[in-house]
């Protein structure tokens, strides 16, 4: 699993999107129980805050300290550092594991074993991201630039995922059908480009030409989009089942 997002933690934790609560709600209508939770990748914790709300307890794991250091901090939920692929969390453990925006880090095989393990029989797991932005049209314009000229030479190859609607990663369970999810969102122009500067691909351009690419692009950004504006998210879901059959095949 790379570790991407250390530095700069503060402006993850400021300026990453949420998820909209109609999925908390469809996911919780789809659980057979709530009593522990395992938030896999949880970066600031926003998606172990909510899973709080409903689960007796939450386990967030990630392998950066600095992003643990800024997570959402509530009484139920258990911080540790832990890689996504091996943790010593106990067999048939969690009613839900849950990953956003981070699965296309891992180890696909070795994670998804840890997660059979983890997992009780009837328990969900839970895939979320969310894909490239959208404004008005002008504003459009400027972002696919950004995205696919400016900043498409330093996107790790595992950004592809992300890309196709994370529908091409490897997903051996018993899947649910799930409805389709967007976030709206009125922005600053401040949050927008505090959210582009979170961008893994920002941070490696910046690494490599000692500037920050967002600058480049700051005052179109400030013509097309304003002062404020509307900012919408299509949210990547998928849904899978651990049944009984699959364990015994597995193992």
């Amino acid at each position: 699993m790379k570790d991407n997002f250390s530095t700069k933690s503060e402006q993850y934790a400021k300026f990453r999107p949420t998820y909209p609560a109609e999925l908390y709600k469809f996911l919780k209508k789809n659980l057979d129980a709530t009593y522990r939770a395992w938030d896999c990748g949880t970066g600031n914790g926003q998606v172990a805050g909510e899973l709080a709300k409903f689960f007796e307890e939450v386990y967030a794991t990630d392998i950066s300290e600095q992003q643990l250091e800024n997570a959402v901090r509530k009484q139920n939920i258990i911080y540790s550092k832990q890689p996504a692929e091996k943790t010593d969390f106990p067999d048939n453990y969690f009613d839900l594991v849950t990953v956003a925006q981070a699965i296309h880090w891992f180890d696909f095989d070795k994670f998804y074993a840890e997660v059979k393990r983890v997992l009780k029989p009837g328990g969900l797991i839970a895939v979320m991201g969310y894909g490239l932005f959208s404004c008005d049209a002008e504003t459009n314009k400027i972002i696919n630039h950004f995205y696919r000229n400016i900043t498409d030479p330093y996107w790790d190859p595992e950004r592809k995922y992300l890309d196709e609607d994370y529908k091409t990663i490897p997903f051996p369970f018993t899947e649910i059908a799930t409805p389709e999810f967007k976030l709206e969102l009125e922005w600053s122009l401040e949050q927008l480009l505090g959210y582009l500067k979170t961008w893994s691909a920002v941070k490696h351009y910046e690494n490599t030409n000692r500037k920050n690419p967002v600058d480049l692009v700051a005052e179109d950004f400030r013509k097309s989009f304003g002062e404020k504006g509307k900012v919408v998210y299509p949210i990547l879901f998928r849904l899978g089942k651990i049944d009984n059959g699959q364990l015994t095949m597995d193992k």
